[in-house]
């Protein structure tokens, strides 16, 4: 049964199914057969998915043990295998961090990903669940991210801390917190300022952020992830960064509707072993969606 999170992820992810469901279709063409020109031309397709190399060679060499063990017929059988095979590789147990209350969360990520958007979209879904949420508006530097999420805050109806234009993040960080330790919501979203990855002076200060938060907040302080999908495997190397200056929690993957490569869902998974928790395919604050790994791999391969 097609559930409305398929239909919607699955419209999301029309440019990267696309992609793949096209070059396994050119593969079932060639025949029934499952040589090495099959299990070749399957790890070729995955690869341009941007699964990632190491992923793909284990996929693969699981889906041959599964071809002998359960004497699968033909090459349609193996890749109605595919989608669990996928789904495998983005399936953790870790509990979804944003449903645990009370929760403060400090939202990173590198420039134009998304992160105040991201804020703002998971305000509004907590909002909307019954929950009280505070907003702290870290990113000074940008005048516009402030009024970007002010706008955001009011649609919500929620709180959000900020400083004049300028301020040191850390006493914007310092003030949420302060206000999170008096009110007592159910979620606390500190935006921050973007920054690139490879400037040791930003990340430096983004920890001082982090230092503050910890220290500060009587609720448990997750570190959340903005990643921006369509920058396919060379977003890997910012989350690296990211994940070794913060102990990353977990990850928001954004612009999923803007890209052909979604396999990137998998390989920045397994990269950084921590859950993917969010979604995003589209512009409105219903496109933010929670991670359903098995459905989003039938989406990714086509076969819902």
């Amino acid at each position: 049964m097609t559930t409305p999170w398929y239909k919607r992820i699955s419209e999301g992810l029309t440019k990267s199914r696309e992609r793949l469901e096209g070059q396994i279709n050119v593969i079932l063409d060639r025949g029934p057969d499952l040589d090495e020109e099959f299990w070749e031309d399957l790890e070729d397709a995955l690869i341009g998915a941007d699964i990632g190399v190491t992923a793909v060679s284990e996929i693969v060499e699981r889906l041959r043990d599964s071809a002998a063990r359960k004497a699968l017929p033909d090459a349609g059988a193996v890749i109605d295998h595919l989608a669990e095979e996928l789904a495998r590789e983005v399936t953790t147990e870790a509990p979804d961090i944003l449903d645990e209350t009370p929760v403060t969360v400090l939202v990173v990520g590198v420039n134009g990903t998304g992160k105040t958007t991201t804020v703002g979209k998971l305000a509004t879904e907590a909002a909307r669940a019954g929950k009280r949420v505070l907003l702290g508006s870290g990113d000074t530097f940008r005048a516009a991210a402030v009024e970007q999420l002010d706008i955001w805050a009011e649609r919500a109806g929620v709180p959000v801390i900020r400083r004049e234009r300028g301020a040191d993040p850390a006493a914007v960080a310092f003030d949420t917190v302060a206000a999170a330790n008096e009110q007592r919501p159910d979620l606390t979203l500190i935006d921050t300022a973007g920054r690139l990855h490879t400037s040791p002076d930003l990340m430096r200060e983004l920890q001082k952020v982090q230092r503050v938060v910890a220290r500060e907040s009587r609720a448990p302080v997750k570190v959340v992830l903005v990643m921006d999908a369509t920058t396919g495997q060379n977003g890997l190397a910012q989350a690296r960064e990211f994940d070794a200056a913060l102990d990353v929690d977990a990850i928001v993957l954004t612009k999923l509707d803007g890209t052909a490569k979604g396999g990137i869902a998998v390989a920045v998974a397994r990269e950084l072993g921590v859950p993917i928790v969010r979604i995003g395919v589209g512009e409105s604050a219903d496109d933010l969606k929670p991670f359903i790994p098995e459905e989003f791999a039938r989406a990714l391969v086509g076969r819902g």
